[in-house]
Parts: C-alpha cells; structure tokens; sequence
C-alpha cells in the first residue's frame, strides 16, 4: 500500500476534493499546495504569493509531522521539486475544459458568492484572470510549468514512482474507489 501521495492536475478537476477524501478515507494527513503557495489568510485571496524557500519550508515541516502517511493535492513543479522523492505514487487527474470551467464556476460562486465574482465585485479581476489561466492549460506551451503538456512530459520523463491518471467524471466516492484499488496492487 502507497501511504505518501501526490495527487495533481488540471484547475478544476477536482484534485483538492479528491485529495481530501482519500486522505479522509485513508485516515492520512491531507495537505493543499495553495496553503503553502499563496497567503492564505489575506482578505482577498490568491494575491500574494510566498517565495518558493517558504513555501518549500512549511510543507516540509507538515510533511514531517505526517509520519509518512499523506496526501498532497496541487501542484509542486517549479518549487517543490525537492519533495518529490518524498512520494511513492503520484495521481494525475484530467477532465475537459468546459467541465472543468463549470466546476470553478460553482466552487468559487460557493465560496465567495456571486456578488464579490460579478463585474464590480472585489474579487471580480482575479476571479477572471484565474478562469483564463485555467482554460489555457490544455494548450500551455511546455515550457509553462503549469500546463497540460509540462506535467505530462514530466510524468512520463521524471516521475520515478507508479503513476495513476484519472481522466472520467465519477462521483468523489467512486474515484475515491477506484484510487484505492488501484494503489493497493
């Protein structure tokens, strides 16, 4: 059994979600990458971004804590990659852009309300500039860490442990499911 799991993909196909359930269901830590990349306790989120050495540094510690036992969602490329051996199996999880746009769509009207997302709205800007960095990912060129073509490339030329992909659109319980027999061979 893997007990030390990355699990990451494209924005809006749900990897956090996932993530957090398979952990739960595992009784694993659990661990989000945006804690660590971001400032998470600003009023307007995703605007401040902490320098990769603090970031590196306070998942490190967590993953310490975690006894071996974890799952992290997100992304790690271009400033985790010195935690990368600290995993045994890596989930790689796909679905379209307009399923995934939609998903953002409803997570972030949930989150914030429809009124902060709207034209005037504080959270209007970033909210826009995140739907089109999510909808470019598919045709990132590889030389943007956070697209399609680099975490693929790097799956298959750098990841040194068992690789699982998750490409259909499953209830959270059914991928979660699925996940566990499969890590389990």
């Amino acid at each position: 059994m893997f007990t030390r799991i990355l699990l990451f993909g494209a924005p809006g196909a749900g990897v956090t979600t996932l993530g957090k359930a398979l952990a739960q269901r595992l009784g694993f830590s659990f661990f989000d990458t945006d804690d660590y990349y971001w400032f998470t306790d600003d009023p307007l989120p995703y605007r401040r971004k902490r320098n990769p050495e603090h970031r590196l540094r306070l998942l490190t510690e967590d993953l310490n804590r975690a006894e071996d036992r974890y799952v992290v969602s997100g992304a790690l490329l271009g400033w985790g990659d010195a935690l990368l051996p600290r995993f045994d199996a890596v989930v790689y999880r796909w679905l379209p852009e307009p399923t995934r746009r939609e998903r953002i769509h409803r997570r972030e009207i949930e989150r914030y309300g429809a009124e902060r997302l709207a034209p005037g709205g504080d959270l209007h800007m970033v909210f826009e500039k995140f739907l089109q960095w999510a909808a470019g990912y598919d045709h990132a060129p590889a030389t943007n860490l956070r697209g399609h073509l680099a975490e693929t490339a790097w799956l298959v030329g750098e990841c040194r442990v068992p690789v699982l992909y998750l490409y259909d659109d499953l209830l959270v319980e059914a991928l979660v499911d699925d996940l566990l027999a499969r890590l389990a061979t």
